[in-house]
């Protein structure tokens, strides 16, 4: 069946339809996260790499499920999960389990789930399905740019109270362009820039914790305490530039495996690969998340609701801020943030946030031409 003209497709059409190309691009992705959680550990598959493995599969069952799901099941369920996750969110506050000075996860036994990753794509849903339903006329009316805020509002509140600024500038920064790809006036976006630039004298004075305050001051100057909170970075430096220009060798690494680079496994584990493959490697890495993101971006164009087209466009910022405050991080051009890079990363929430995310993007993919509610 031409998935050009198809409405309503079967089952066996949307399985025979779906973008494997995208598909093998994801695989090859998590592929190198394996090779480096393998060599994060010293050459075997405990304890990171095997959990990686069976996590992947487990969550390609999930992306595969909810990539042939009819579109209008997503565009129904898109309220329902934002409740769900803001329901979760109330829950970390209450009984979530504490683990590095914040208040972030629920512990399932098998796994820890972060429902600040699920919020942020749950947000992009609703976003996307308001934005569906809201003529275009309405769409720089305040009252509707009101409604649209207080979507992202609630659920960053929560999140900063975790507190996890890092995870609420993604929240927010994704949610925003969706707001901003629905049509938002110029001037409306620089009064809001202006008034966030505003704001950043009240949060460092008021929202921020010390403890991030810290890490914005070791970014601009790494050596004021090169033992204390400079440390990660200026040994992140180092291992990536003595990874030269083709590496050290795949399980060379010795600011890795020497116990120099801390959370090797998680946050800098881009800075491992590097070490290991150089530049060469580390060009590889970007230009295959980079590849992921502009097939994304190509998919969108050709969705021809509005509803699949914002959810493409903002999960895709969502995933292209994660490789971009990654890699800037452990480079030392952004502060040090709690920002995993997606399916490289050691981590189960993660995993399953970036798979969802690939789910719902293939979807859109596969109903371009579904008949959704309009305005």
């Amino acid at each position: 069946m031409n998935r050009l003209s198809a409405d309503r497709l079967g089952l066996i059409d949307r399985i025979t339809n779906t973008n494997w190309l995208f598909i093998l691009l994801v695989c090859v992705l998590s592929a190198l996260g394996l090779a480096a959680l393998y060599s994060a550990a010293g050459g075997a598959l405990d304890p990171w790499a095997k959990n990686h493995i069976i996590r992947f599969f487990a969550c390609c069952v999930v992306m595969m499920v909810i990539a042939v799901m009819d579109i209008r099941w997503v565009f129904a369920l898109s309220i329902w999960a934002w409740l769900g996750c803001l329901g979760l969110l109330i829950v970390v506050a209450i009984l979530g389990r504490v683990g590095m000075g914040a208040q972030r996860w629920i512990d399932l036994g098998f796994m820890n789930l972060q429902p600040s990753e699920l919020m942020k794509i749950a947000c992009v849903m609703l976003l996307a399905r308001y934005y569906q339903t809201l003529p275009a006329e309405r769409v720089n009316r305040l009252a509707s740019l009101g409604i649209a805020v207080a979507i992202l509002l609630l659920p960053g509140l929560l999140v900063l109270a975790q507190p996890d600024l890092g995870t609420t500038i993604m929240l927010v920064t994704a949610g925003l362009a969706v707001i901003f790809l629905a049509g938002l006036s110029w001037k409306i976006v620089g009064a809001g820039v202006v008034g966030m630039a505003a704001f950043i004298p009240v949060a460092w004075h008021f929202v921020m914790e010390p403890y991030q305050k810290d890490r914005v001051l070791t970014f601009l100057d790494p050596s004021r305490d090169p033992l204390g909170s400079g440390y990660h970075i200026t040994q992140s430096k180092i291992a990536i530039g003595s990874g030269g220009v083709s590496g050290k060798g795949y399980l060379q690494g010795s600011q890795s495996h020497l116990d120099f680079l801390p959370e090797k496994q998680t946050d800098f584990i881009f800075t491992l690969w590097v070490e290991e493959w150089g530049l060469l490697g580390g060009l590889f890495v970007i230009g295959l998340c980079g590849a992921i993101m502009a097939y994304a971006f190509a998919i969108a164009m050709r969705v021809r609701h509005v509803f699949g087209r914002l959810l493409v466009l903002g999960l895709m910022v969502n995933f292209a801020l994660y490789v971009f405050i990654n890699i800037g991080m452990v480079m030392g051009l952004l502060p040090v943030v709690g920002a995993p890079l997606p399916l490289v990363s050691y981590g189960g929430s993660a995993m399953l946030s970036a798979m969802i995310c690939f789910g719902l993007i293939l979807n859109a993919d596969i109903n371009r031409n579904a008949t959704l509610p309009k305005p």
